[in-house]
Protein backbone atom coordinates (compact mmCIF):
# COMPACT_ATOMS: atom_id res chain seq x y z
CA UNK A 1 0.00 0.00 0.00
CA UNK A 2 0.84 3.65 -0.20
CA UNK A 3 0.60 4.94 3.39
CA UNK A 4 0.80 8.49 4.75
CA UNK A 5 1.88 8.75 8.41
CA UNK A 6 0.87 12.03 10.04
CA UNK A 7 3.31 12.89 12.83
CA UNK A 8 7.05 12.31 13.25
CA UNK A 9 7.39 11.66 16.97
CA UNK A 10 8.39 8.31 18.45
CA UNK A 11 4.94 6.87 17.62
CA UNK A 12 4.81 8.05 14.02
CA UNK A 13 8.40 7.09 13.19
CA UNK A 14 8.05 3.66 14.79
CA UNK A 15 4.88 3.09 12.77
CA UNK A 16 6.67 4.18 9.58
CA UNK A 17 9.53 1.76 10.28
CA UNK A 18 7.30 -1.28 10.67
CA UNK A 19 5.24 -0.33 7.62
CA UNK A 20 8.46 -0.19 5.59
CA UNK A 21 9.38 -3.60 6.99
CA UNK A 22 6.19 -4.91 5.40
CA UNK A 23 7.06 -3.42 2.04
CA UNK A 24 4.70 -0.44 1.97
CA UNK A 25 5.44 2.92 0.36
CA UNK A 26 5.54 5.42 3.23
CA UNK A 27 5.34 9.21 3.42
CA UNK A 28 5.73 10.96 6.80
CA UNK A 29 4.42 14.50 7.37
CA UNK A 30 5.30 16.79 10.28
CA UNK A 31 5.25 20.53 10.90
CA UNK A 32 8.71 20.52 12.49
CA UNK A 33 12.04 20.54 10.55
CA UNK A 34 13.05 17.13 11.93
CA UNK A 35 11.65 14.15 13.79
CA UNK A 36 11.04 14.13 17.56
CA UNK A 37 11.06 17.89 18.11
CA UNK A 38 7.90 18.09 20.21
CA UNK A 39 6.73 15.62 22.89
CA UNK A 40 9.52 13.12 22.12
CA UNK A 41 12.25 15.77 22.42
CA UNK A 42 13.29 15.80 26.09
CA UNK A 43 11.13 13.40 28.07
CA UNK A 44 12.09 11.45 31.19
CA UNK A 45 14.12 8.96 29.11
CA UNK A 46 12.70 5.91 30.89
CA UNK A 47 11.55 2.66 29.30
CA UNK A 48 9.25 1.96 32.21
CA UNK A 49 7.44 -1.26 31.37
CA UNK A 50 7.18 -2.18 35.04
CA UNK A 51 6.47 1.36 36.29
CA UNK A 52 3.39 1.97 34.19
CA UNK A 53 0.65 2.65 36.72
CA UNK A 54 -2.14 4.89 35.40
CA UNK A 55 -2.59 8.26 37.07
CA UNK A 56 -6.17 7.40 37.95
CA UNK A 57 -6.38 5.48 41.22
CA UNK A 58 -8.49 5.56 44.36
CA UNK A 59 -6.29 8.19 46.03
CA UNK A 60 -5.82 10.48 43.01
CA UNK A 61 -8.78 12.87 43.58
CA UNK A 62 -7.58 13.69 47.11
CA UNK A 63 -4.02 14.33 45.91
CA UNK A 64 -5.16 16.56 43.05
CA UNK A 65 -7.33 18.57 45.45
CA UNK A 66 -4.38 18.96 47.84
CA UNK A 67 -2.10 20.13 45.03
CA UNK A 68 -4.64 22.49 43.43
CA UNK A 69 -3.09 25.77 44.61
CA UNK A 70 0.60 24.79 44.46
CA UNK A 71 2.48 25.96 41.38
CA UNK A 72 5.17 23.31 41.97
CA UNK A 73 2.78 20.40 42.58
CA UNK A 74 3.33 17.11 40.71
CA UNK A 75 -0.09 17.32 39.04
CA UNK A 76 -1.57 20.76 38.57
CA UNK A 77 -5.18 21.09 37.41
CA UNK A 78 -6.13 24.60 36.36
CA UNK A 79 -9.90 24.65 35.75
CA UNK A 80 -10.92 26.51 32.62
CA UNK A 81 -14.00 26.97 30.46
CA UNK A 82 -12.70 24.38 27.99
CA UNK A 83 -15.39 21.66 27.77
CA UNK A 84 -12.77 19.15 26.62
CA UNK A 85 -10.95 19.61 29.92
CA UNK A 86 -14.09 18.92 31.91
CA UNK A 87 -15.08 15.89 29.82
CA UNK A 88 -11.58 14.51 30.32
CA UNK A 89 -11.60 15.29 34.04
CA UNK A 90 -14.97 13.66 34.68
CA UNK A 91 -13.92 10.59 32.73
CA UNK A 92 -10.71 10.49 34.76
CA UNK A 93 -12.76 10.39 37.97
CA UNK A 94 -14.66 7.35 36.71
CA UNK A 95 -11.31 5.53 36.53
CA UNK A 96 -10.37 6.33 40.14
CA UNK A 97 -11.36 2.99 41.62
CA UNK A 98 -9.39 -0.11 42.52
CA UNK A 99 -11.20 -2.20 39.89
CA UNK A 100 -10.52 0.30 37.08
CA UNK A 101 -6.91 0.69 38.21
CA UNK A 102 -6.26 -3.07 38.01
CA UNK A 103 -7.99 -3.30 34.64
CA UNK A 104 -5.93 -0.47 33.20
CA UNK A 105 -2.67 -1.79 34.67
CA UNK A 106 -3.19 -5.10 32.91
CA UNK A 107 -3.57 -3.34 29.56
CA UNK A 108 -0.50 -1.18 30.07
CA UNK A 109 1.67 -4.12 31.15
CA UNK A 110 0.60 -6.12 28.11
CA UNK A 111 1.46 -3.30 25.72
CA UNK A 112 4.67 -2.53 27.60
CA UNK A 113 6.02 -6.06 27.36
CA UNK A 114 5.22 -6.31 23.66
CA UNK A 115 6.82 -2.93 23.07
CA UNK A 116 9.98 -3.74 25.01
CA UNK A 117 10.51 -6.91 23.00
CA UNK A 118 9.89 -4.95 19.79
CA UNK A 119 12.42 -2.31 20.85
CA UNK A 120 15.09 -4.83 21.77
CA UNK A 121 14.69 -6.62 18.43
CA UNK A 122 14.74 -3.34 16.51
CA UNK A 123 17.92 -2.15 18.27
CA UNK A 124 19.57 -5.51 17.66
CA UNK A 125 18.72 -5.29 13.96
CA UNK A 126 19.74 -1.68 13.43
CA UNK A 127 22.52 -1.05 15.96
CA UNK A 128 21.03 2.34 16.88
CA UNK A 129 22.87 3.95 19.82
CA UNK A 130 20.98 6.40 22.04
CA UNK A 131 22.69 6.56 25.47
CA UNK A 132 20.96 3.32 26.41
CA UNK A 133 21.43 2.06 29.97
CA UNK A 134 19.99 -1.33 30.93
CA UNK A 135 20.25 -0.78 34.69
CA UNK A 136 16.60 -0.96 35.71
CA UNK A 137 14.49 1.74 37.40
CA UNK A 138 14.76 2.48 41.12
CA UNK A 139 11.84 4.16 42.91
CA UNK A 140 12.74 5.65 46.30
CA UNK A 141 10.53 7.00 49.09
CA UNK A 142 11.18 9.82 51.55
CA UNK A 143 8.57 8.87 54.16
CA UNK A 144 7.51 5.64 55.82
CA UNK A 145 3.88 6.12 54.76
CA UNK A 146 4.87 6.57 51.12
CA UNK A 147 7.15 3.54 51.32
CA UNK A 148 4.36 1.37 52.67
CA UNK A 149 2.05 2.58 49.90
CA UNK A 150 4.78 1.83 47.37
CA UNK A 151 5.24 -1.67 48.73
CA UNK A 152 1.49 -2.27 48.39
CA UNK A 153 1.66 -1.00 44.81
CA UNK A 154 4.53 -3.39 44.12
CA UNK A 155 2.35 -6.26 45.26
CA UNK A 156 -0.35 -5.25 42.78
CA UNK A 157 2.20 -5.16 39.97
CA UNK A 158 3.57 -8.57 40.94
CA UNK A 159 0.06 -9.98 40.54
CA UNK A 160 0.37 -8.94 36.90
CA UNK A 161 3.69 -10.71 36.50
CA UNK A 162 5.92 -7.67 37.01
CA UNK A 163 9.21 -8.23 38.81
CA UNK A 164 9.09 -5.25 41.17
CA UNK A 165 11.22 -5.79 44.23
CA UNK A 166 10.70 -4.05 47.59
CA UNK A 167 13.95 -2.77 49.10
CA UNK A 168 15.10 -1.36 52.41
CA UNK A 169 17.25 1.78 52.59
CA UNK A 170 20.57 -0.09 52.53
CA UNK A 171 19.50 -2.07 49.47
CA UNK A 172 18.47 1.16 47.69
CA UNK A 173 21.90 2.66 48.35
CA UNK A 174 23.63 -0.50 47.21
CA UNK A 175 21.86 -0.34 43.84
CA UNK A 176 22.55 3.40 43.47
CA UNK A 177 25.41 4.55 45.73
CA UNK A 178 25.16 8.09 44.36
CA UNK A 179 22.11 8.59 46.62
CA UNK A 180 24.32 8.33 49.72
CA UNK A 181 24.22 12.08 50.48
CA UNK A 182 20.42 11.87 50.66
CA UNK A 183 20.44 8.43 52.24
CA UNK A 184 19.25 9.39 55.71
CA UNK A 185 15.99 10.67 54.14
CA UNK A 186 15.26 7.42 52.28
CA UNK A 187 12.85 4.98 53.93
CA UNK A 188 13.02 2.33 51.22
CA UNK A 189 12.30 1.75 47.58
CA UNK A 190 11.17 -0.57 44.83
CA UNK A 191 13.26 -1.76 41.91
CA UNK A 192 12.48 -3.24 38.50
CA UNK A 193 15.69 -4.66 37.01
CA UNK A 194 14.24 -5.26 33.54
CA UNK A 195 13.48 -1.57 32.86
CA UNK A 196 15.96 0.75 31.15
CA UNK A 197 16.58 4.29 29.92
CA UNK A 198 17.84 6.16 26.88
CA UNK A 199 17.43 9.30 24.78
CA UNK A 200 14.11 9.14 22.92
CA UNK A 201 14.94 12.06 20.62
CA UNK A 202 18.24 10.54 19.49
CA UNK A 203 16.60 7.14 18.93
CA UNK A 204 13.68 8.59 16.98
CA UNK A 205 15.83 10.77 14.76
CA UNK A 206 18.20 7.93 13.95
CA UNK A 207 15.28 5.62 13.18
CA UNK A 208 13.82 8.32 10.91
CA UNK A 209 17.13 8.47 9.03
CA UNK A 210 17.02 4.70 8.56
CA UNK A 211 13.43 5.00 7.29
CA UNK A 212 14.60 7.57 4.75
CA UNK A 213 17.43 5.27 3.65
CA UNK A 214 14.83 2.55 3.07
CA UNK A 215 12.85 4.79 0.76
CA UNK A 216 10.43 6.69 3.00
CA UNK A 217 9.55 10.24 1.93
CA UNK A 218 9.64 12.90 4.65
CA UNK A 219 7.68 16.11 4.27
CA UNK A 220 8.99 18.17 7.19
CA UNK A 221 7.83 21.74 7.80
CA UNK A 222 4.35 20.98 6.53
CA UNK A 223 1.21 21.71 8.53
CA UNK A 224 -1.45 19.01 8.49
CA UNK A 225 -4.72 20.80 7.77
CA UNK A 226 -7.55 18.33 7.23
CA UNK A 227 -8.60 14.93 5.98
CA UNK A 228 -10.85 14.59 2.93
CA UNK A 229 -13.40 11.80 3.12
CA UNK A 230 -15.29 10.13 0.31
CA UNK A 231 -17.93 7.75 1.65
CA UNK A 232 -16.28 5.49 4.23
CA UNK A 233 -12.75 6.19 3.01
CA UNK A 234 -10.19 8.95 3.39
CA UNK A 235 -9.01 9.84 -0.08
CA UNK A 236 -6.52 12.61 0.76
CA UNK A 237 -4.96 14.77 3.43
CA UNK A 238 -4.49 18.47 2.87
CA UNK A 239 -1.14 19.87 3.97
CA UNK A 240 0.56 23.27 3.69
CA UNK A 241 4.19 24.29 3.45
CA UNK A 242 5.04 26.12 6.70
CA UNK A 243 7.22 28.68 4.94
CA UNK A 244 5.30 29.45 1.78
CA UNK A 245 1.78 28.56 2.89
CA UNK A 246 1.29 26.65 -0.35
CA UNK A 247 -1.33 23.93 0.04
CA UNK A 248 -1.40 20.52 -1.58
CA UNK A 249 -3.17 17.18 -1.23
CA UNK A 250 -1.56 13.83 -0.56
CA UNK A 251 -3.47 10.78 -1.76
CA UNK A 252 -2.82 7.28 -0.43
CA UNK A 253 -4.37 3.89 0.24
CA UNK A 254 -4.18 4.35 4.00
CA UNK A 255 -3.51 7.10 6.52
CA UNK A 256 -2.13 6.93 10.07
CA UNK A 257 -2.91 9.72 12.56
CA UNK A 258 -0.04 9.84 15.08
CA UNK A 259 -0.08 13.50 16.05
CA UNK A 260 -0.20 13.16 19.82
CA UNK A 261 -2.42 15.76 21.50
CA UNK A 262 -3.39 17.22 18.13
CA UNK A 263 -4.93 13.98 16.83
CA UNK A 264 -8.47 14.56 18.22
CA UNK A 265 -8.86 17.86 16.35
CA UNK A 266 -7.82 16.21 13.08
CA UNK A 267 -10.41 13.43 13.30
CA UNK A 268 -13.24 15.38 14.97
CA UNK A 269 -14.72 16.61 11.61
CA UNK A 270 -15.18 12.94 10.71
CA UNK A 271 -17.33 12.45 13.81
CA UNK A 272 -14.57 10.58 15.66
CA UNK A 273 -14.22 11.41 19.37
CA UNK A 274 -10.90 10.68 21.05
CA UNK A 275 -10.70 11.58 24.73
CA UNK A 276 -7.12 12.86 24.65
CA UNK A 277 -6.12 15.97 26.57
CA UNK A 278 -2.64 17.55 26.68
CA UNK A 279 -0.74 17.31 29.96
CA UNK A 280 2.05 19.87 29.97
CA UNK A 281 5.19 18.15 31.21
CA UNK A 282 8.54 19.66 32.04
CA UNK A 283 12.18 18.66 32.06
CA UNK A 284 15.63 20.07 32.74
CA UNK A 285 18.79 18.67 31.18
CA UNK A 286 22.00 19.52 33.04
CA UNK A 287 25.64 18.97 32.26
CA UNK A 288 27.46 17.08 35.00
CA UNK A 289 30.33 18.73 36.86
CA UNK A 290 31.13 15.50 38.68
CA UNK A 291 29.99 12.60 36.46
CA UNK A 292 31.62 10.07 38.76
CA UNK A 293 29.26 11.13 41.58
CA UNK A 294 26.08 11.16 39.49
CA UNK A 295 23.50 8.42 39.41
CA UNK A 296 23.59 5.78 36.68
CA UNK A 297 20.45 3.82 37.53
CA UNK A 298 17.31 5.60 36.30
CA UNK A 299 15.40 6.94 39.30
CA UNK A 300 11.87 7.83 40.36
CA UNK A 301 11.58 10.28 43.24
CA UNK A 302 8.22 9.56 44.83
CA UNK A 303 8.01 12.81 46.78
CA UNK A 304 8.26 15.04 43.73
CA UNK A 305 6.97 12.49 41.18
CA UNK A 306 9.97 13.09 38.93
CA UNK A 307 12.22 10.86 36.85
CA UNK A 308 16.00 11.23 36.82
CA UNK A 309 17.97 9.57 34.03
CA UNK A 310 21.62 9.59 33.06
CA UNK A 311 22.34 10.48 29.43
CA UNK A 312 26.11 10.28 28.98
CA UNK A 313 27.67 13.30 30.68
CA UNK A 314 24.27 14.91 31.21
CA UNK A 315 21.38 14.26 33.54
CA UNK A 316 17.70 14.56 32.65
CA UNK A 317 15.20 15.53 35.37
CA UNK A 318 11.61 15.31 34.16
CA UNK A 319 8.13 15.19 35.54
CA UNK A 320 5.08 17.05 36.76
CA UNK A 321 1.96 17.54 34.68
CA UNK A 322 -0.16 20.62 34.19
CA UNK A 323 -3.63 20.36 32.68
CA UNK A 324 -3.84 23.79 31.06
CA UNK A 325 -4.76 23.15 27.45
CA UNK A 326 -2.31 23.62 24.60
CA UNK A 327 -0.09 26.14 26.37
CA UNK A 328 3.55 25.24 25.73
CA UNK A 329 5.03 28.53 26.93
CA UNK A 330 8.04 28.27 29.24
CA UNK A 331 8.14 31.95 30.16
CA UNK A 332 5.03 32.06 32.38
CA UNK A 333 5.64 32.38 36.15
CA UNK A 334 4.05 28.98 36.83
CA UNK A 335 6.21 27.36 34.17
CA UNK A 336 9.39 28.91 35.58
CA UNK A 337 8.45 27.77 39.07
CA UNK A 338 7.91 24.20 37.90
CA UNK A 339 11.18 24.13 35.96
CA UNK A 340 13.18 25.57 38.81
CA UNK A 341 11.61 23.06 41.22
CA UNK A 342 13.11 20.22 39.16
CA UNK A 343 16.62 21.64 39.44
CA UNK A 344 16.19 22.50 43.11
CA UNK A 345 15.17 18.94 43.88
CA UNK A 346 18.10 17.50 41.96
CA UNK A 347 20.48 19.69 43.98
CA UNK A 348 18.89 18.44 47.20
CA UNK A 349 19.46 14.85 46.11
CA UNK A 350 22.90 15.29 44.54
CA UNK A 351 24.48 18.50 45.89
CA UNK A 352 27.20 19.98 43.70
CA UNK A 353 27.08 17.22 41.07
CA UNK A 354 25.44 19.13 38.19
CA UNK A 355 26.34 22.40 36.51
CA UNK A 356 23.43 24.69 37.36
CA UNK A 357 24.67 27.60 35.26
CA UNK A 358 23.19 26.13 32.08
CA UNK A 359 19.74 24.70 32.65
CA UNK A 360 18.16 23.45 29.45
CA UNK A 361 14.47 23.62 30.27
CA UNK A 362 11.84 22.04 28.06
CA UNK A 363 8.12 21.49 28.03
CA UNK A 364 5.99 19.14 25.97
CA UNK A 365 2.31 18.28 25.65
CA UNK A 366 1.79 14.66 26.67
CA UNK A 367 -1.28 13.27 24.90
CA UNK A 368 -3.11 11.80 27.88
CA UNK A 369 -6.22 9.65 28.13
CA UNK A 370 -8.18 9.23 31.40
CA UNK A 371 -7.09 5.57 31.54
CA UNK A 372 -3.52 6.16 30.30
CA UNK A 373 -4.32 3.59 27.59
CA UNK A 374 -3.66 4.83 24.04
CA UNK A 375 -5.88 4.55 20.99
CA UNK A 376 -4.31 1.98 18.67
CA UNK A 377 -6.41 0.66 15.80
CA UNK A 378 -8.77 1.49 12.96
CA UNK A 379 -10.94 4.58 12.91
CA UNK A 380 -14.63 3.98 13.48
CA UNK A 381 -15.47 6.56 10.81
CA UNK A 382 -13.15 5.70 7.92
CA UNK A 383 -11.96 2.21 7.00
CA UNK A 384 -8.53 3.30 5.74
CA UNK A 385 -7.73 5.69 8.61
CA UNK A 386 -5.67 4.26 11.46
CA UNK A 387 -5.03 5.79 14.88
CA UNK A 388 -1.94 5.65 17.07
CA UNK A 389 -2.22 8.34 19.73
CA UNK A 390 -2.88 9.06 23.41
CA UNK A 391 0.25 7.55 24.98
CA UNK A 392 0.60 10.16 27.73
CA UNK A 393 3.83 9.77 29.71
CA UNK A 394 4.51 6.34 28.19
CA UNK A 395 5.15 7.24 24.56
CA UNK A 396 8.82 6.27 24.78
CA UNK A 397 7.99 3.08 26.67
CA UNK A 398 5.23 2.04 24.25
CA UNK A 399 6.59 3.59 21.04
CA UNK A 400 8.16 0.61 19.29
CA UNK A 401 5.35 -1.73 20.25
CA UNK A 402 2.61 0.69 19.23
CA UNK A 403 4.17 1.13 15.79
CA UNK A 404 4.72 -2.61 15.44
CA UNK A 405 1.18 -3.43 16.58
CA UNK A 406 -0.49 -0.95 14.24
CA UNK A 407 1.48 -2.20 11.24
CA UNK A 408 0.35 -5.73 12.10
CA UNK A 409 -3.28 -4.65 12.41
CA UNK A 410 -3.07 -2.91 9.04
CA UNK A 411 -1.85 -6.20 7.57
CA UNK A 412 -4.89 -7.99 9.03
CA UNK A 413 -2.98 -9.70 11.83
CA UNK A 414 -3.70 -9.36 15.55
CA UNK A 415 -0.53 -8.83 17.63
CA UNK A 416 0.13 -11.56 20.25
CA UNK A 417 -1.04 -9.71 23.36
CA UNK A 418 -4.22 -9.22 25.34
CA UNK A 419 -4.92 -5.58 24.51
CA UNK A 420 -8.15 -3.79 23.65
CA UNK A 421 -7.34 -2.33 20.27
CA UNK A 422 -9.49 0.54 19.09
CA UNK A 423 -12.11 0.11 16.39
CA UNK A 424 -13.77 -2.97 15.00
CA UNK A 425 -12.42 -6.27 13.82
CA UNK A 426 -9.77 -6.84 16.50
Amino acid sequence: MKVVVLGAGIIGISTAWYLLEQGHEVTVVDRQPDAALETSFANGAQISVSFCEPWANAGAPFKVAKWLLRDDSPLLFRPSLDPKQWIWGLSFLTQCSNAAFERNVEQLVQLGRYSHESLKTLVSQTGIEYERLERGILHFFSSQADFEAGAAGAEIMRRHGVDRRVLGRDEVLKIEPALAAFGRNIHGGTFTPSDESGDAKVFTQKLAQLCQQRGATFLYEHDILQLSRSGQQIDAVQIADVRSGKKRELRADAFVAAMGSFTPALVKPLGEFLNIYPAKGYSATLKLKKPEQASVVSLLDDTRKIAISRLGDSIRIAGTAELCGFDSDLSRPTSRTRCEALVKRYEELFPGVADLSETNYWTGLRPSTPTNIPYIGRSKKAANLWLNAGHGTLGWTHGAGSGHALAELMAGRRPPMEFNFYGSGF
